[in-house]
């Protein structure tokens, strides 16, 4: 039966007209209730397109036994905060100076006077974090009205003549978790080569995912020496011989301490990575050397991994023509035989090949130590060296298409199309996401998504997908539907995250490596296996909380942050000890502590103002940032993060949601770009 507010003119508050809560209007009749019945107020703002407003209303306002609590010790009030402007300052005055944060759904606890005693916003079901279910704060504050009543009129009292004079703070981080990537970054600190980047000494691994948490750490927070860290390290990678000053990719690691000599192989879960990290160095700092390695990795990835299926090829071999390196390096003489005297000269001076050789032989590997005043001649000599090259024999190919990394691939290519406004890129990505999802997907008798290990010559192989296959090409589809606003690569990645809560649960709330029923019978004798650290690129428990957490915030949907924050668990044990091994949880902490931030963009598809908002919230630095693009009518794929989105005045409008509340829509792409700079 419909309560009161089914005779409200607010659309919003007639949105809760059938829920079981005994709803009142603001006003005084509520007031007067409370005092009749001597029991508090509890006054819950929010508005139409306020997407956790929605999801707390779902979660509780719903609920049977939640509204009976609510009736019982309480008594109910809804606000339209576009409606009654002037409640919604008062109590947010408060929510503010109570908790240092603000924003909707707001809750707020106040005396029959309407004095404020209690503030907040959104509370889940069940506890997230140390952020306490909904139903522990009803019972907590029936207990103090009942208990300590004298305690919380004079509270009340006391809050509502300070209001004034409280300033505004940022919002408290996550108990625990700050601890945690504080004592990790010191640790880390401890093994950085100043002189040359990177951490420890020979030989040198990319530290892929440490470096991502490194720039998601000064993102979030502002701090400096993670910058530093990250900074001279990519650099200092780029410039060496690790990486391809011709075709751009990197090799899987130096075998010195001065990113000078590579082992030559190059893999596709090591670029990948490092593409993604390189992009996000360069929205960082505005680096120009970022951006050049970003486009040229991923010009390598597609022109020397594709495939003719539209997969990622899985590596590139050391060797050739039965020697290591011998597709990669150079003498003197051989620069001056293809450029010239003069030419070579200089290009080997600007490219560190020296007589002596850096390598075996008397050879050099290329190196850009520094940038040359003439870019002009480097770049003539570079392409002049890049046809000589093409003249060798080319190193193997393993064409095998693994699973979780093109997941991996379909995530960099994605952002790097959106980023570097390369719309090739996109494509490629999509079409390898389309590869996975007709040759590497299957449905198994019980209805859920699985994945083989790999693939070759579009043929899959027999071997089924491992918990980093499902949360790497989750991910992938996740990045896919941000940039380019597709909801099914959504709707696809909530599959594969249902096979992984269903099937890769451990008993301890982590995730295992095999599926329970897909478990290769030897490997069940000895114990399911379940990485904890990262190698080359995230481990699974680390990429399934990343993809569970991103999901969660475009759904809504508490079950799945629950679950990745269990994930979390495992991989931060080392955290504090060997935090290069934790890079990939310590990023999705940083994710966590930031909220997610969430970015719903909602315009018509054809109009370049919604492409201005949106390319504004994907350039944007908060780390972990999910961004949802659709039209004013979604579609029935769409995510709730786009639901009851409006437009505003007829334009395209941005909505930004941190932390469980909501901003208010902007249409401004400047504005919009203030708002998700905002760091603490």
């Amino acid at each position: 039966m419909p309560n009161r507010l089914a005779a409200a003119t607010s659309p919003y508050l007639q949105q809760h007209a059938d829920n079981p809560v005994d709803w009142h209007e603001w006003g005084d009749a509520a007031f007067e209730e409370a005092a009749r019945r001597d029991v508090p107020v509890l006054v819950s703002v929010g508005y139409a397109a306020c997407h956790w407003c929605h999801v707390m209303a779902h979660e509780s306002f719903e609920d049977e036994a939640v509204a009976a609590l609510m009736n019982e010790h309480f008594v109910c009030v809804k606000v339209d905060r576009e409606e009654r402007p002037d409640v919604d300052a008062v109590y947010m005055a408060a929510t503010q100076a109570t908790t240092g944060s603000g924003g909707w759904p707001m809750t707020v606890f106040t005396t029959p006077l309407g004095e404020p005693f209690f503030c907040g916003t959104y509370y889940p079901p069940r506890r997230v974090q140390q952020m306490p279910a909904f139903t522990e704060v009803l019972a907590a504050i029936s207990a103090a009205w009942t208990g300590r009543r004298d305690e919380v009129v004079a509270s009340a009292a006391a809050l509502v003549q300070a209001l004034a004079q409280t300033p505004e703070v940022g919002p408290a981080a996550g108990p625990g978790y700050e601890d945690v990537t504080g004592l990790a970054l010191t640790r880390l600190a401890t093994t950085f080569d100043e002189a040359r980047g990177g951490f420890g000494g020979a030989p040198k691994f990319p530290p892929t995912t440490a470096l991502e948490w490194l720039l998601r750490r000064h993102a979030r927070s502002g701090d400096a020496s993670a910058l530093t860290m990250a900074d001279r390290t990519i650099e200092a990678m780029v410039r060496g011989g690790m990486y391809d000053q011709l075709g751009g990719g990197f090799a899987r690691y130096s075998v010195d301490a001065t990113w000078t000599v590579p082992h030559f192989e190059k893999m596709l879960d090591d670029n990948a990575g490092l593409l993604r990290v390189l992009l996000h160095a360069w929205r960082l700092t505005g680096s120009d050397l970022a951006r050049r390695a970003a486009g040229e990795t991923a010009d390598w990835l597609v022109r020397d991994l594709r495939t003719s299926q539209g997969g990622f090829a899985s590596s590139l071999d050391a060797d050739s023509d039965g020697h290591e390196g011998t597709y990669y390096v150079w003498t003197p003489d051989e620069l001056r035989a293809e450029l010239g005297a003069d030419e070579g000269d200089w290009a080997a001076s600007a490219l560190a090949v020296t007589v002596a050789g850096t390598f075996e032989h008397g050879r050099s590997v290329l190196q850009r130590r520094s940038d040359p005043a003439d870019h002009a001649r480097l770049d003539a000599a570079l392409a002049r060296l890049r046809t000589a090259r093409a003249r060798r024999t080319p190193p193997a190919r393993d064409d095998k298409v693994v699973t979780g990394w093109n997941g991996l691939a379909i995530a960099a290519l994605a952002e790097a199309g959106a980023l570097l406004d390369r719309p090739d890129l996109t494509a490629a990505a999509v079409g390898t996401a389309d590869l996975l999802l007709t040759v590497h997907t299957r449905r198994a008798d019980d209805g859920s998504a699985r994945l083989v290990r790999a693939s070759r010559d579009g043929t899959a192989g027999t071997a089924p997908g491992l918990l980093e296959d499902y949360a790497h090409t989750a991910d992938g589809y996740l990045a896919l539907a941000a940039v380019t606003g597709d909801h099914r690569w959504t709707t696809t990645a909530g599959d594969l995250l249902d096979t992984v809560l269903t099937r890769f649960a451990a008993a301890d709330g982590g995730f295992e490596d095999t599926a329970d029923d897909e478990t290769d019978a030897v490997v069940a004798r000895v114990g399911r296996p379940r990485a904890r650290t990262d190698g080359p690129a995230p481990n699974g428990q680390s990429a399934a909380a990343g993809a569970l957490l991103t999901f969660s915030a475009l759904t809504g949907s508490l079950r799945h942050r629950e679950a990745a924050e269990r994930a979390l668990r495992g991989p931060l044990t080392v955290a504090t000890t060997y935090p290069r091994a934790a890079g990939a949880a310590l990023a999705v902490v940083e994710a966590l502590l930031d909220g997610p931030r969430e970015v719903a963009v909602v315009g018509p598809a054809d109009d370049p103002r919604t492409d201005d908002l949106h390319r504004t919230a994907l350039r944007a630095t908060a780390p972990g940032l999910v961004v949802a693009r659709g039209t004013p009518i979604p579609d029935r794929d769409a995510p709730a993060l786009l639901h009851d989105r409006p437009l505003v005045d007829g334009r395209p409008a941005a909505y930004v949601c941190r932390g469980f509340v909501c901003d208010l829509p902007t249409t401004s792409p400047d504005d919009l770009e203030r708002q998700l700079a905002r760091t603490g």
